[in-house]
């Protein structure tokens, strides 16, 4: 889901800057010192998951892992999904350094929106947490899918066929990334429950 350099116009690129440095200040805010490791984890995590690229008609799709990412980590994920993006960006070429903006933006917006959406469900009773993993895991590609056809569509009309291409790749990973978000909290629920929000001991 990353965007090349070369791709977007002037404004959109400024708009990604500017919104992704507000949401990594924020982000940086609310990250404790007590978090930093799990950060860590989650950004190398997120940074592996994104080289896998699987070839899909003529584009090709990674795990993006912005879901789990955002439903642990809040704000958080924002700069740990830049981070990862910017290692992207200089080591592999992907994506590239003009829009990193816009792409964070892109990743980490919907991770954020997730762990507001489904964090609160994660300690249910019954099989929403269950539910809302799946759904959060999904919601998180599907969101960043629109957004990115929204970026392209912002700069030229006519990407409109691309952005709809994007999306309906992007299928098969929102199925995936649901079935992983919701292992991996079940997973985390029995041996570090603590890493899940709402915790309470």
């Amino acid at each position: 889901m990353h965007i090349s350099e070369g791709v977007l116009s002037g404004p959109v690129l400024v708009s990604g800057v500017a919104l992704a440095a507000a949401g990594t200040a924020i982000g940086l805010k609310k990250l404790d010192y007590e978090r930093i490791a799990k950060a860590g984890i989650l950004s190398a995590a997120f940074f592996v998951a994104s080289l896998i690229h699987v070839p899909i008609g003529p584009v090709s799709v990674h795990l993006i892992l912005n879901g789990i990412i955002g439903l642990l980590l809040g704000w958080g994920a924002v700069p740990v999904i830049l981070v990862a993006l910017l290692l992207q960006a200089v080591i592999f070429q992907f994506g590239g350094i003009t829009t990193l903006g816009v792409n964070t933006v892109i990743m980490a917006v919907p991770a954020v929106i997730c762990h507001y959406l489904f964090g609160p469900l994660l300690w249910k009773k019954g099989v929403i947490p269950s539910i809302g993993a799946f759904g959060c895991g999904a919601s998180a590609v599907l969101m960043g899918g629109i957004l990115v056809g929204l970026a392209l569509m912002f700069t030229e009309e006519n990407f409109l066929e691309v952005a709809l291409l994007v999306v309906a790749a992007h299928i098969p990973v929102m199925i995936i990334e649901g079935f992983i978000t919701t292992f991996a909290i079940g997973f985390l629920k029995k041996v570090q429950p603590d890493m899940i929000p709402g915790f309470t001991g």
